[in-house]
């Protein structure tokens, strides 16, 4: 019989720890992970969305964490090795945005945009890197990120967020090279436009759903599926040569 082609995409018995995973690409991702037998940990403020999903994936565990929050994090990354001893995988995928002119961003939500979009993924890195994965020297850390990370909106007021996305895209090239010798790679992935609670408004409206027809070169927002496989091939062992990238799935936007 032919070996699995497959094989190396599966997580069977991996414990992956998933931020933001109370709605949007987050449930799915969530979802996708535990098909490939993943034993997910799912992290996010709304307990009450987080319970019912775990209801629907056997063996994978809710536990409330605000990014944002210090104590909060390290509470996730202790209760995850309490119950399962390690951590294979992280995915830093909580994310928000914030939608001002430049001009009238106050300070105070460019500090919270950052502290979700780029402190928190930095500190539970650091967190499962310290208390896990260098002891071990294993462990992956995927960063989701965002084409905006690398280009203009054009007509979007979302500074801040831009500006976290592409910090987090260089932090995740710095993580990557200075624990590359160390069994831990860190890689970022960055998608266009997909429907998600922080992206519904924008898609629903008139002018936002035509815009983004006309912006992207394959004509249409990405569906849910469309990222499963660029997921699985950063998380599993397919990509075990793969480390400090940046891979994009966005119609063809940001290659314009």
């Amino acid at each position: 019989m032919a070996d699995d082609p497959f094989a190396s995409f599966r997580l069977q018995d991996q414990v992956v720890i998933v931020t933001g995973t109370s709605s949007g690409i987050g449930v799915r991702f969530a979802q996708v992970l535990h098909s490939a037998g993943a034993q997910v940990v799912m992290a996010a403020r709304r307990l009450d969305r987080l319970e019912a999903l775990a209801a629907e994936l056997p063996g994978s565990v809710a536990i409330s964490c605000d990014v944002a929050n210090e104590a909060s994090c390290e509470n996730l990354v202790d209760e995850t090795l309490a119950r399962f001893g390690r951590v294979d995988v992280l995915v830093n995928n909580a994310g928000t945005v914030a939608s001002y002119r430049p001009e009238d961003e106050p300070m105070d939500e460019w500090r919270r945009v950052m502290a979700i979009n780029l402190d928190g993924a930095f500190h539970l890195s650091q967190l499962v890197a310290r208390k896990d994965m260098l002891k071990r020297r294993s462990g992956n850390i995927v960063n989701v990120a965002s084409m905006l990370g690398l280009i203009s909106s054009g007509r979007l007021t979302q500074a801040s967020y831009a500006a976290s996305k592409g910090a987090l895209i260089n932090v995740s090239r710095e993580l990557a090279c200075l624990w590359a010798r160390k069994g831990i790679r860190v890689n970022a992935l960055c998608p266009g436009y997909f429907d998600s609670e922080l992206t519904h408004e924008l898609i629903e409206g008139e002018w936002g759903s035509q815009w983004l027809v006309d912006q992207t070169p394959m004509g249409r927002i990405g569906n849910a599926d469309e990222l499963d496989g660029a997921l699985l091939f950063l998380c599993s062992k397919a990509s075990t040569y793969v480390t400090g990238t940046t891979l994009v799935v966005d119609g063809g936007w940001s290659a314009k």
